[in-house]
C-alpha cells in the first residue's frame, strides 16, 4: 500500500464512522424502542467486556490454555473474587496485577 492509498483508506473509514454515528444525532426527538430491546441493551456493555476478556484470559497463541500454570488464570480468579467481595474497581486491578506480575515475571508462568 502506498501513501495515497493509506490516506484514502483513513479518510474513507473516518467518513463511514462519522456517517454511522451521526444517525443517532440527526433525529429531533428520541426514537422509540420496544421494551424488550430497551431491556436487552442494558446487558450489551457486559457482553462486550466478556467478549474481549474471555479470549485474553483463556487463550494463548490462538489455542486454549492447556495448563493451570498460566499467570492470567489465578490473577483473574482472585481479582474477580475480590471485586464481588469489595466492589472496588481500583482494588480489583491492583490485586490482579499484584498476583499476575510475580507469577509471570518471577516464576515465568
Amino acid at each position: 500500500m502506498n501513501t495515497w492509498e493509506t490516506v484514502l483508506a483513513i479518510v474513507g473509514l473516518a467518513v463511514i464512522t462519522l456517517i454511522t454515528r451521526s444517525f443517532f444525532l440527526i433525529p429531533d426527538k428520541e426514537v422509540p424502542l420496544p421494551n424488550w430491546l430497551r431491556r436487552s441493551l442494558r446487558y450489551a456493555p457486559l457482553a462486550a467486556l466478556g467478549g474481549v476478556l474471555a479470549p485474553e484470559i483463556l487463550m494463548h497463541n490462538g489455542q486454549l490454555v492447556s495448563t493451570l500454570m498460566d499467570a492470567r488464570l489465578p490473577a483473574a480468579l482472585l481479582a474477580g473474587a475480590f471485586y464481588f467481595w469489595k466492589r472496588s474497581i481500583l482494588g480489583t486491578i491492583a490485586l490482579g496485577m499484584a498476583v499476575y506480575l510475580p507469577l509471570h515475571i518471577g516464576l515465568g508462568w
